[in-house]
Formats: C-alpha cells, sequence, structure tokens
C-alpha cells in the first residue's frame, strides 16, 4: 500500500473535488443545450400547428377549429414570452465557459501529484503551488453558475462508470509515437 503524506492527501482531495466539479459543469452544458432544443422544437410545433389552424380557417368556418387555433396560439405566446426570461443556451455557455476555465486548474492538480511522487517538488513548494491553485480556482468559482445534484449525478456515472478521463495503456499507446509506447513496441 502507497503512503501518502498529508501535503499529498490534501492536494489529491482537491485534484478529486477539481475533476467533479469540470464533469458537473459539462453535464449542466449538455442539459442546458438539450433544454434549449426541446423549447425550440416545441416553439416550432407551435408556431406549424397555428399557421396550418389559421389557414385552414380561412376555408373552413368551424368554431371548433377557431378555438384550437386561437388556444395554440396562446401557446406559443407563452413559450416565446417564458423563452425571453429564460436563456439556457446562454447559460450553456456559461457551464461550458467554466469547464474550459477548470481544465487547466485540474491538469496543474496532476502535475503537481506527480511532481511531489518524482520528488522533483519540495513540501514547502508544493504548498506554495497548492495555495496558488487554490486562489485560481476561487477566482473561477466566482463566476461560475451553480451545478445541481442531477449534474452532479450524472458526472459520478461518468467518472466512476464510464471512466471518462480514464485510458487504459493501449489506448494511449495509439495516440504516440512507437518510441514513447509502454506495450509492445
Amino acid at each position: 500500500m502507497t503512503q501518502f503524506t498529508p501535503m499529498e492527501d490534501q492536494i489529491r482531495e482537491c485534484f478529486g473535488r477539481v475533476i467533479y466539479t469540470h464533469k458537473a459543469h459539462e453535464k449542466m452544458a449538455d442539459g442546458c443545450s438539450q433544454t434549449l432544443q426541446r423549447y425550440k422544437l416545441c416553439q416550432i410545433g407551435v408556431s406549424v400547428l397555428t399557421t396550418s389552424g389559421a389557414l385552414t380557417v380561412v376555408f373552413l368556418d368551424e368554431f371548433w377549429l377557431k378555438l384550437a387555433t386561437a388556444g395554440l396560439s396562446i401557446v406559443g405566446l407563452w413559450a416565446s414570452g417564458y423563452m425571453k426570461g429564460f436563456d439556457p443556451g446562454g447559460t450553456a455557455q456559461k457551464h461550458r465557459d467554466a469547464a474550459a476555465n477548470l481544465w487547466p486548474i485540474r491538469e496543474s492538480y496532476l502535475s503537481l501529484l506527480t511532481d511531489l511522487r518524482m520528488n522533483v517538488v519540495t513540501p514547502e513548494d508544493a504548498g506554495k503551488r497548492r495555495d496558488e491553485l487554490q486562489e485560481r480556482l476561487a477566482a473561477i468559482y466566482l463566476g461560475t453558475p451553480q451545478t445541481n445534484s442531477k449534474a452532479y449525478a450524472k458526472a459520478q456515472i461518468a467518472l466512476q462508470r464510464n471512466e471518462d478521463y480514464t485510458f487504459s495503456d493501449e489506448e494511449i499507446d495509439k495516440f504516440v509515437p512507437s518510441a514513447l509506447r509502454k506495450l509492445g513496441k
């Protein structure tokens, strides 16, 4: 069993939190994009049905058709008004930006852990780098939208079950030149 120093333990904990936060923002962006797509499709569908109803009323003087067309028009108006105050596309972009800003922090924590394990950095220097990363992270969090438990649960599934960001030696060997391969040079 590998022994970790208290410094390594703390940095590993920070690294893990950043991984989950990063993935949760990606999942929130995906969810917001799906919401936007559903609302846009709904708006198009209601518009098509309203237009069809309006054109049909010109040729057929049916009361129920007029009523249905008016009802659809009200639904379309409500959906447009709702979308005016709700911007899932803009929110999705904010979550994508947050994930993009968290990525270098995440990679820096990983590099710091590697440097610690290789004794390339002293514990004192590691503490300074950790503090700098925490300051950068705090600045990012100030302008970051909140995630929710649903996004966190999806992040958990992606990271634990689907093993996002986890690669086998075979997979990595496919990306690197033969001189850098680990297996079957």
